[in-house]
């Protein structure tokens, strides 16, 4: 065999910083660097002057696993990245933009998923009623804007399930801190200038301007939407789903809080309007928002003036507003790992904000590479070939879900919206899934992979928070019996964490101020 095959793979160059390089860094060094013989040498390559985007503000739940694992703690994270707890994201307006449109994605599961039916007695006994409410405490905890842990509950416990906000540049700068001085990855500040390649077309090296030629033998491209390695180097192309999901740009904006004493959300709120949609993110100390929009149905003035209208409306008319003006292809790569190449982040897709999944495959994508980290050489193809059929499944299923959240919307002031309920624009896998549904609930048949982005429960949240109203099967006297009581202990968990959860601002001071018990 070649000897270039069964050479092993000890020297790893990350292209590009920001939460993707670091994150995914910092994965690869808590476990796999260190100083034993076989330990990985990891590199992170940063240029002076490309910026991070900073707009990737929230999490999934995934999220706390990942930074316990690196061994940052939850304390560190609320101190220096402004960060705040996330318990899932609010619509407003999505359905049809009257009086009572709004619903909750929380992330908390339907109590007893997956053993009891509560979607079937919902719909039989409480169809008219807010399903969300129904099957789960987190809606009321989060209107009552109440935090999802107690003071007393340890570093990335919790009561209910939750995410984060965050400053993701002040994120950046702290992985890279802990990456450098705690896990031992290698920082080199320099202009990426070439790729010097192999004869048999590997990548051999990446030159720098002042550090010369860096080498290694597997290159992790976070260069972010350039795609500086992957998509331009190699020319792995971008498969458009620009026909599917029509946003390609977005607005943004930092602000103050109207009252910097005003309690706290700790859900992402989405809000629908004619123009696209808005986000709105509270951290403790400021709140970030923006607009996602379609040019091809939106001009950027149009959309400008919808901002500022939504920031009106917010009681921050006298904010002091510069844009920021973003904008994306929509679609991800043909495939992720080529030769010795994989793209992380950015520089792999992005579809659009909407549900935060951009973070949350970063943490699944550093999260393969570690646990599949190739032997040599020889075997790197067939974890290639792993890693690109893994993540094809994993991109189409975000689309489907995002995908969701349009199809089902009733709003008939834009094109925007009319189009997007049109089957043309709809995946066949989705629409599949929507026959089934007439019928019966989301269930975890339908979604077979480990780590799922979005599991079954998140599907019935939008179903049922859009009002879908299935022809489900009548529930037999023994499932009905179970589900009451099911519904019924949401009433008297809810009860009781209304009455005990702090309130969400309140624990975030206690935290920067007194911290929280180290975790199991």
């Amino acid at each position: 065999m070649n000897s270039e095959l069964t050479t092993a793979v000890r020297r790893i160059v990350v292209l590009g910083g920001g939460s993707a390089g670091w994150l995914t860094a910092a994965t690869l060094a808590a476990e796999l660097g260190g100083d034993a013989p076989d330990a990985l040498q990891i590199t992170l390559i940063e240029s002076p002057d490309v910026p991070s985007i900073g707009v990737g503000e929230g999490t999934w739940p995934t999220m706390r696993a990942t930074l316990h694992r690196i061994g940052l703690s939850e304390v560190d994270l609320i101190r220096e990245c402004d960060a705040a707890f996330k318990q899932g994201s609010c619509f407003d307006g999505w359905l049809h933009g009257g009086a009572g449109d709004r619903y909750y994605h929380p992330f908390t599961l339907p109590h007893g998923h997956g053993e009891v039916d509560l979607a079937g007695a919902w719909l039989e006994a409480r169809g008219e009623q807010v399903f969300a409410d129904s099957v789960s405490a987190q809606p009321q905890v989060c209107d009552a804007r109440l935090a999802p842990k107690q003071t007393t509950t340890p570093d990335f416990g919790g009561v209910l399930n939750y995410g984060y906000h965050f400053d993701a540049v002040k994120l950046g700068h702290l992985l890279r801190r802990h990456a450098t001085t705690v896990l031992g990855v290698r920082h080199v500040v320099d202009h990426f200038t070439a790729v010097r390649s192999h004869e048999n077309g590997d990548i051999a090296a990446l030159a720098t301007r002042t550090h010369g030629d860096l080498q290694g033998d597997l290159f992790i491209d976070c260069s972010g939407l350039a795609s500086l390695l992957l998509g331009q180097h190699y020319g792995v192309g971008l498969r458009s789903e620009k026909g599917v999901l029509f946003n390609d740009r977005a607005l943004a904006v930092q602000v103050p809080h109207a009252d910097a004493r005003a309690p706290l959300a700790s859900a992402t709120v989405s809000t629908a309007h004619a123009e696209g949609w808005t986000w709105d993110i509270g951290l403790p100390d400021r709140r970030g928002i923006g607009l996602v929009y379609s040019s091809s149905h939106t001009g950027d003035a149009a959309a400008e003036r919808a901002l500022l209208a939504y920031l009106q409306r917010s009681g921050l008319a006298q904010a002091d507003v510069s844009p920021r003006r973003l904008s994306f292809s929509p679609g991800y790569r043909e495939h992720f790992w080529h030769r010795n190449c994989v793209a992380v982040g950015l520089s792999a897709g992005f579809i659009e904000p909407l549900e935060a999944s951009a973070l949350a495959l970063v943490e699944l994508s550093a999260a393969m590479i570690r646990d599949e980290m190739p032997a040599n050489r020889a075997d790197m193809d067939l974890v290639a070939k792993r890693f690109n059929e893994g993540f094809a499944y994993r991109w189409s299923r975000i689309i489907d879900f995002l995908k969701l959240h349009y199809v089902l919307s009733r709003r008939d002031d834009a094109d925007y919206w009319r189009e997007h309920r049109s089957a043309a624009t709809q995946p066949e896998s989705l629409r599949e899934l929507l026959q089934l549904w007439a019928h019966r609930a989301p269930s975890r048949n339908d979604f077979y992979r480990n780590e799922e982005v979005f599991p079954s429960a998140s599907y019935q949240y939008v179903l049922y928070g859009m009002q879908f109203k299935p022809a489900l099967r009548a529930l037999r006297a023994g499932q009905r019996a179970a589900a009451e009581a099911g519904l019924k202990d949401v009433t008297t968990i809810t009860r009781r964490l209304l009455g005990g959860l702090p309130r969400h601002r309140d624990l975030i001071q206690h935290i920067r101020d007194h911290g929280m018990p180290p975790a199991a």
